[in-house]
């Protein structure tokens, strides 16, 4: 049987996973030599999940064992996450132990085997099994070239590359129709603690089978003494924000039956009430696991989340699928994302998007460059591009942009500070979340009223920022119904606050600066980006001694390992009063985007904000159409739709310190100030400007 599809017959994989623990178990003690306490160490977690995996727990058992026991259980499955400096998942160990050029293959060994936790949760007989058989796959190479008194360490490198290769190639069906039943269909474990847990006590976090720290204690803690009337605000702000979605764009939700929730760990009683309001829409909520190895890009803060992960692990293991990545696999990839969307068609035609609960708060994270983690070939970041490009034409094949919304909201996590200093952010965030937005619509519509008046609109910083760049703005044919910038209110993205368009690329020139900006979970510092007719062309910080190294952290994390992207969007942040939570309690750096990009002006590169659904006619409330909805890179999809679309959106913002002017350049060169020295100069705004005083 070819080992690319897994066997349904339960018997059979019991049988294998049997004689794979019966070898796993001899290890121990089977070769003294240096490397030997790597391959018991690792067996030693193999087994440990195999037992959870035959030793399976429903909620009423997760009831029964006091917490204090669960707690342990659930540290020592996770020992070599909290003290990743000195275990084999630091690449900084195993290459003190083994030769450079295998080295890097056994820490990526164990982090992916590190997946095999949740799995044995989830009662994944299939995946645990096959992951034991690549371990004892690399142990046999072990054996063969270095337990012996010659060793072989050209033949064990490549022997090892062999097997990894083959193992992801063979199985990348399996992994993919998973991924995107994720997706589509969702997980039933996570659906039965969502529907069934007893939510008062802080048992149920285990269940999950994840690394539970305090930050998911304390949370559900917090989160199960809320009123009830403060679970049903933030849940109806969340459901009523996400059906708005379809409102403002025209689309019918009637038409849907499925959405994707996403939440952090331990807001389970919101997401609960939540579902209970969706399913007044008649739309039944899914979830879904997030990632956990390679092959889904590790702990994305997606699905059902965590955020008691070691930021450095995951930093050093981001480019971990380079060990089997090339054309070859990723074109295998594609065939299976196609055969799989086909599979779940009916459910793709039924979904109705994701509704996602973000979290904010966790410590700073500065990452150290380690020579032992895996980097990218030339070749391998031009082929990740075109994967990713074509990967998402088949996805919008299946779930066309313009048929499903989404919705974001974001709450802060106890990490952000002592008890007290969380719940105060924890309530002004609620009040951010539920901000009226009528009279941010009326102020911002007055600054749209003169920016479609301009043919650009000028930035410029002031003090040590460099910002000076100008933004081509679209023709307005007919300024009676057409407007370039959408008036933004709380609905797919919460909470309430920016005007934005998608600039003409041809003519947006200049640069673009700001002292610290914090995006998706790493700072820069001194962050610079250098841009001609719309495409960025240059960039630099200053993160790193050796400007290579910072170069390369923008090119991996911000440019998505493009060699250049366009500025999808400028914006104008108009939520001063999440500008002013941010610097009152020295938190700017830890807000999430969905907050940061609604507390000042920003720039996005990668896709616009209407990838996918240019040609879906949408509307500001004062009924004018707003026609700047693509450029000069997404008007290529009728011709090349590949060179279209860039899968990336990044939003960086300027803070109103470092801003010295943003004025409307009219035809013929007059200009009309909108922000000045920090403060908003046009008419009727002057309630915007109070909380920066």
């Amino acid at each position: 049987m070819s080992r690319n599809r897994l066997t349904e017959d339960m018997d059979y994989l019991r049988e294998r996973l049997e004689l794979s623990r019966d070898r796993i178990s001899e290890i121990k003690g089977e070769h003294i030599n240096k490397y030997a306490p790597y391959f018991e160490h690792v067996a030693d977690h193999i087994l440990r999940c195999i037992d959870i995996l035959d030793n399976g727990r429903s909620l009423v058992d997760y009831d029964s064992i006091p917490c204090e026991e669960l707690s342990k259980q659930n540290e020592e499955l996770y020992k070599d996450i909290i003290n990743y400096d000195n275990s084999y998942l630091n690449p900084d160990v195993t290459f003190s132990l083994f030769p450079e050029s295998i080295a890097g293959q056994y820490t990526f060994l164990y982090n992916e085997l590190m997946a095999l936790v949740p799995w044995a949760y989830d009662g994944r007989v299939d995946l645990v099994t096959i992951y034991s058989e690549l371990f004892l796959e690399m142990y046999r190479i072990y054996e063969d070239f270095l337990a012996g008194d010659e060793t072989d360490i050209d033949k064990a490198r490549h022997r090892n590359n062999e097997s990894i290769y083959w193992f992801y190639h063979d199985y990348c069906d399996v992994f993919t129709f998973d991924s995107v039943k994720k997706t589509l269909v969702g997980d039933d474990n996570i659906r039965d603690i969502i529907e069934n847990a007893d939510l008062d006590k802080a048992n149920y976090l285990y269940a999950y089978g994840v690394r539970i720290g305090e930050n998911e204690i304390e949370l559900s803690r917090y989160i199960s003494n809320l009123s009830d009337d403060k679970i049903d605000s933030m849940a109806s702000c969340y459901v009523k924000g996400f059906v708005k979605g379809f409102e403002s764009t025209g689309k019918d939700v009637k038409k849907k039956s499925i959405v994707k929730v996403e939440y952090p760990i331990g807001f389970e009683r919101v997401v609960r009430r939540s579902a209970e309001l969706f399913e007044s829409y008649n739309l039944t909520p899914i979830y879904g696991r997030d990632g956990f190895f390679s092959f889904e890009g590790g702990a994305r803060s997606r699905n059902a989340y965590v955020s008691s992960m070691n930021k450095q692990r995951l930093f050093d293991h981001k480019n971990d699928k380079g060990y089997y990545f090339d054309k070859r696999f990723y074109n295998r990839r594609l065939e299976a994302i196609e055969e799989a969307y086909k599979k779940y068609k009916a459910q793709a035609k039924e979904f109705a998007g994701p509704a996602v609960i973000e979290s904010f708060g966790e410590k700073e994270f500065k990452p150290v460059i380690k020579d032992g983690a895996y980097k990218f070939t030339d070749k391998q970041n031009k082929w990740n591009v075109e994967y990713l490009s074509k990967a998402g034409v088949i996805s919008n094949n299946y779930l066309p942009r313009d048929e499903y919304s989404y919705t974001i909201i974001a709450f802060p996590i106890p990490e952000i500070g002592d008890k007290e200093f969380f719940e105060t952010v924890f309530n002004k965030t609620m009040e951010l979340n539920t901000l009226d937005y009528d009279s941010y619509q009326r102020m911002q519509q007055k600054i749209i009223d003169i920016l479609d008046k301009a043919e650009c609109v000028h930035i410029m910083g002031q003090g040590v920022n460099k910002t000076d760049i100008r933004v081509k703005l679209h023709t307005l044919n007919n300024p009676e119904k057409e407007t370039n910038f959408e008036n933004c209110v709380a609905d797919v993205n919460i909470p309430v606050g920016e005007v934005f368009t998608s600039p003409v690329l041809k003519g947006t020139n200049g640069t673009l600066n700001v002292s610290r900006v914090f995006l998706s979970g790493l700072a820069y510092n001194d962050l610079t980006i250098e841009v001609k007719d719309g495409m960025a062309v240059s960039y630099t910080c200053d993160n790193f001694d050796d400007e290579e190294e910072s170069k390369r952290m923008i090119f991996e994390n911000v440019m998505y390992r493009h060699d250049t992207l366009p500025i999808g969007e400028f914006a104008i942040g108009t939520n001063t009063l999440a500008y002013k939570m941010g610097r009152e309690y020295n938190i700017e750096a830890k807000l999430p985007i969905l907050i940061a990009e609604k507390t000042g002006p920003h720039f996005a590169f990668g896709d616009t904000c209407y990838s996918h659904e240019e040609d879906v006619k949408t509307y500001n409330p004062d009924g004018k159409e707003i026609v700047a909805r693509e450029n000069e890179c997404s008007a290529l999809r009728n011709v090349d739709i590949s060179k279209a679309y860039f899968n990336c959106h990044t939003d960086i913002t300027l803070p109103f310190e470092e801003l010295g002017i943003i004025e409307a350049v009219l035809p013929g060169g007059n200009t009309i100030p909108i922000i000045k020295d920090g403060l908003f100069v046009v008419e009727g705004c002057e309630e915007l400007n109070k909380p920066l005083i």
